[in-house]
This record gives C-alpha cells, structure tokens and sequence, in this order.
C-alpha cells in the first residue's frame, strides 16, 4: 500500500541523497548534510532540488544555525505560515527522521514530553528499563536526533516546564529508575507556536530564554504566495491524483487575490479600504481551498479548476462568524468583486454559495 502523505526524508529522499553525495562542507556531529546543505535543501537549488520553503534566505540560516549551536529553535507565526511544514523538513534533513513528534493540545501530559510507563509491565516487575516508555523527545536524546514540538503555546504551563532542564543540562533525569537519560550530539529541539490562537499558554520566561525565534511572516508579495500556494497544490494533487494546475493558474490567481485583499483591508491597488473576516485568510487555507477546487473539477467536472469549484470553498474560509463574517463578505462581493473586470463568473458563483 502507498501511504497517503509520506514523511518529508520518505518523499524527497532521493534529493536528500544527491545533496549528502555532493556535500563536502563540515557538518556539526549527529548531522546528516551540513548547514549549507540544508538550507540549500529548504530553498531549492533552481535545478534538481525543489524549493519546500518560498521566503527569506536569512531566516532559514538562521534557523539552521540556531540547531546547530545549544539553543533549541522556536518557529513563531500566525497560523498558515508554514511552521510546521519548515520543521518538518529540517528535521529530516538533519536527522533523517522527522517523526520524532509531540503534538501539543490543552490535554498534552508531561509523559508525553518526558516518559510514560507500561503499567502492566510496572505491576509485574517494579520499575524497570522494560517497563520505561520513551517519549519522541527522551528518544531524540538517545539517538541524537531533532524532536519537534508542535503548538508548544497549546500545552499547558507546567507540562511546558519540562522541557527546561532538557534543553539546558541536556539531560533527563529518571528518578525512578535511579538514573538520567545523556543527550547524544546532535540532539536539539524545534517548537512551533502562534499568537492567535485561543486558550494560548505563554512560555515560562526560563523556558523562553531556552529557544532562539524565527519568526515566519505571511508571504510579502502576491507573486510569493502564488509561487508557494501553485507548488503545494502540485504536490498535492500528484499525490490525489488530480489534474494537473497548469490549467488552473486563473482561477489560483483569483484565490490568492481574495485572500490578499482580505487579509491586508484592502484591495492591490490600495484605491479601496475593506473590512477583514475573523479568520487568519492564511495561505495555508487558500491551499486548501484550490486542492478541495480541484477536487471538485476532477470529479464532478471536466477537470478544469473553474470559479464554481472554489468559490465555496472560500466562503467558508472567510465566514467563521456567521453574523460578522458575512456582512464582511457581503461587502466585499457587491463593492469589489461586483466591479472587478472578468471576474462576472466568479461573483456569480459566489453570490450562489
């Protein structure tokens, strides 16, 4: 069976290869390729190495650099600025395994980040090495390999703490058992996190100091983000096995403009000030929003991504409040859409969503 999403070092394992064949620059102990590699790796090469990251150089050296130093490494954004999906390809570039994963929620328990037991095996033998459950962080110490963090904002405080004396003695201690876990060279930690999200627990000022922070902003120009939302979209429908996006770019277009629009209060041309949704309108979203598109073209169409196929789609990214939202969206589709030139199919299609 074919996995449906492989994991980063699965799917770009052959560039991974080509990019340590042919890297002879020094690399920091437990390091797969070297830090040149890897952001080459991160921004593509412009021949055989696809970019995973459409952004600044500088952000992704200094991210690499931070992992290569004693401080761990905090990815910061609002939601859809792909934090999760730079972590992801960090940690199998310098580790070749990116699944070494915590998944932070409100109910995330300190076993996850520290170590668990397995208490059929605690009741019958006392505790034990057996008995031990590592979690993807104390396995991360042992192999030397990164551990990622996921939402670390989401966790609560006191399970948050844990990671302190992890990241700054490298070691975990196992009372339990007498012991302490060593971290292994090569060890370190990415976190991500946002701002926006409700029920935010803040970082303890001891663990904040702990982290270097890369904050990752919303794509600077429309023809960033249309790179970026035009490669995923690929991706992703070579994976769904959709058709192809060349025939799609209009209506791509059109998605990214919408949420440009909405996301900044005002059209491209500066000339109109607009009032914007609730929602983050991240491009993450408009991702979304065009592979549900072709979806739909694909299956209920002809194959051709047209403004019917997304159109609903972006209703329901932009209408999270079904009073607010609305009214927002209203205004935007008689005042802007309405007006727009070539773009009488599109309002239509959304007048009827």
């Amino acid at each position: 069976m074919t996995a449906l999403r492989p994991h980063a070092e699965e799917f770009y394992a052959e560039e991974l290869a080509a990019l340590a064949a042919d890297d002879d620059r020094s690399r920091p102990p437990g390091w797969r390729l070297s830090p040149q590699a890897v952001v080459t790796y991160l921004l593509g090469d412009g021949g055989k190495i696809t970019p995973k990251y459409v952004g600044s150089r500088r952000l992704m050296e200094v991210a690499v650099a931070t992992l290569a130093t004693d401080r761990a490494l905090l990815l910061l954004g609002v939601p859809g600025t792909a934090k999760t999906w730079v972590s992801e390809h960090l940690a199998a570039a310098i580790s070749g395994d990116s699944t070494l994963l915590v998944q932070g929620t409100a109910g995330t328990p300190e076993e996850a980040i520290r170590y668990g037991w397995n208490y059929a095996r605690l009741l019958a033998e006392g505790p034990s090495p057996a008995a031990l459950v590592p979690s993807p962080v104390l396995r991360a110490m042992e192999t030397g390999a990164i551990a990622r963090v996921e939402e670390l904002t989401r966790v609560p405080s006191d399970v948050q703490d844990a990671l302190i004396t992890i990241l700054s003695e490298k070691t975990l201690p196992v009372p339990e058992l007498n012991t302490e876990v060593q971290a292994q060279r090569g060890f370190n930690v990415i976190a991500t996190a946002n701002d926006r999200d409700r029920g935010v627990n803040e970082l303890s000022s001891a663990l904040r100091r702990r982290f270097n922070t890369v904050v990752l902003p919303v794509p600077a120009t429309f023809d960033e983000e249309l790179d970026i939302v035009t490669r995923r979209v690929a991706q992703l429908g070579r994976s769904l096995d959709l058709p192809e996006t060349t025939t799609a770019l209009d209506e791509i277009r059109r998605v990214v403009t919408v949420f440009r629009e909405l996301r900044s209060g005002q059209t491209d041309d500066a000339r109109t000030k607009l009032k914007s949704p609730t929602g983050t309108m991240s491009t993450a979203e408009a991702i979304s929003v065009v592979t549900n598109g072709m979806a739909l073209a694909a299956h209920f169409g002809d194959g051709v991504l047209r403004a019917g196929d997304v159109a609903s789609g972006i209703v329901g990214s932009v209408i999270k409040d079904p009073v607010s939202d609305r009214v927002v969206w209203r205004e935007y589709l008689e005042t802007v859409v309405r007006e727009r030139p070539g773009w009488a199919d599109f309002y239509r299609a959304a007048r009827d969503a």
